[in-house]
């Protein structure tokens, strides 16, 4: 699967998708999955971080049909289409934005999963749950890298 953006040209993610602008979660968009996937998962997260690898953005059981996610997504438990989101690493539920300390840039890596399942985990998952939950149901995954630096 390609993942996409029309959020920002390149690697280089705009101060608005962080904590120094708005930290509002870029558009994201998506090739057609295989046969027999029955939802998506979304990982965001940050290898470059000084503790070690550092989440973004858990967000699970988008439907099949899904193909593409809008600029600034609602930092709720549920979304309208039934999809759920798991908590960052800032503790709060939805998108945080990068704000790496000053310095090299850091990565962001976005990781779309098409599962041959629902994971149905409650509302506010971590990602060490999301991902154990995923083992054996991966089907494809598609990735995105943007960097920033401060």
């Amino acid at each position: 699967m390609k993942l996409t953006t029309s959020s920002f040209q390149g690697s280089q993610i705009p101060g608005k998708f962080t904590c120094d602008g708005e930290e509002v979660s870029p558009q994201l968009a998506w090739s057609t999955p295989p046969a027999g996937t029955a939802s998506f998962a979304l990982l965001v997260t940050d290898p470059d971080a000084p503790r070690g690898t550092f989440t973004h953005w858990v967000l699970y059981d988008l439907p099949a049909a899904t193909r593409s996610l809008p600029e600034g997504v609602a930092m709720q438990g549920q979304l309208a289409d039934g999809s759920r989101q798991g908590r960052n690493g800032f503790g709060g539920l939805g998108y945080g934005g990068p704000c790496p300390p000053g310095g090299s840039p850091h990565h962001y890596i976005f990781t779309l999963y098409a599962l041959d399942i629902r994971l149905n985990l409650p509302t506010g998952a971590t990602r060490a749950q999301v991902e154990e939950a995923m083992q054996g149901h991966i089907l494809a995954r598609g990735q995105l890298i943007g960097l920033y630096r401060r």
